[in-house]
């Protein structure tokens, strides 16, 4: 079995940024999520993709 699993980040309405695995993700949006970025395939590009939005102000450090 192949570790398959891709990952999103959410803004949520307090600007913070959640990693989530895609299949926590709806096909449809939901009022709680204000950006979607994703999908990316590792733990670790997901990490740094949000780190980057952090410093770019785009999110609030949790």
């Amino acid at each position: 079995m192949s570790n398959t699993q891709s990952w999103y980040i959410i803004k949520r309405p307090a600007g913070n940024c959640e990693i989530i695995p895609s299949n926590e993700v709806t096909g449809h949006e939901t009022p709680e999520v204000i950006e979607k970025w994703g999908p990316f395939d590792s733990q670790a590009d997901v990490i740094a993709r949000r780190v980057g939005l952090i410093r770019a102000g785009k999110c609030q450090p949790v």
